[in-house]
């Protein structure tokens, strides 16, 4: 597959996802996140140049919303990356985790964009549960500095801990 075709198809699940959460600022919620995974592992392994797959990471960071300023603060900021990245989560109309993030380099807010894709439209728990390994399969591991590979380390770290940390609504 070349760069032009997996562009294509990475504009063509944002606008999937687009129309089942219109008015989310947020990256949108998936209905089946695994599926997801797939689907992003199954787009990587078709790209066989390295600087292929880096581009497609890219394309992921630059689909994120726009972040506000304001939620650049010390408590959604990721520790352990060299670059700055921010992330929140909150729970959306159907107690699913819907992700928004930030960061001032490419790779990071690369790795922001697919993990929030991956991870959108899971419970607390399917978060919890879940493990960064699906990286390996992308081939991205491969071509990643350990810099780059404990940044993207830490970013998915970051958003576990700030889905787990969401309160439920209570039921009174």
């Amino acid at each position: 597959m070349d760069f032009k075709s997996a562009k294509i198809e990475l504009i063509q699940d944002f606008q999937l996802f687009s129309k089942l959460m219109p008015s989310s600022k947020l990256m949108p919620s998936t209905t089946n996140s695994p599926e997801a995974v797939d689907r992003i592992v199954q787009r990587f392994k078709r790209l066989t140049d390295p600087k292929q797959k880096y581009e497609q990471l890219i394309l992921y960071g630059k689909k994120l919303a726009e972040f506000p300023d304001s939620l650049k603060i010390s408590e959604n900021k990721v520790q352990g990356c060299v670059s700055q990245v921010f992330i929140v989560a909150k729970l959306d109309e159907n107690e699913r985790v819907v992700f928004a993030g930030d960061s001032d380099a490419l790779i990071s807010k690369g790795f922001l964009g697919l993990l929030s894709l991956c991870m959108s439209g899971l419970t607390q728990k399917e978060i919890e549960l879940l493990t960064p390994d699906f990286i390996k399969d992308t081939g991205l591991v491969t071509s990643l500095t350990p810099s780059r590979a404990n940044g993207f380390y830490n970013v998915f770290k970051k958003m576990q801990q700030q889905a787990i940390a969401i309160e439920l609504p209570s039921v009174n």
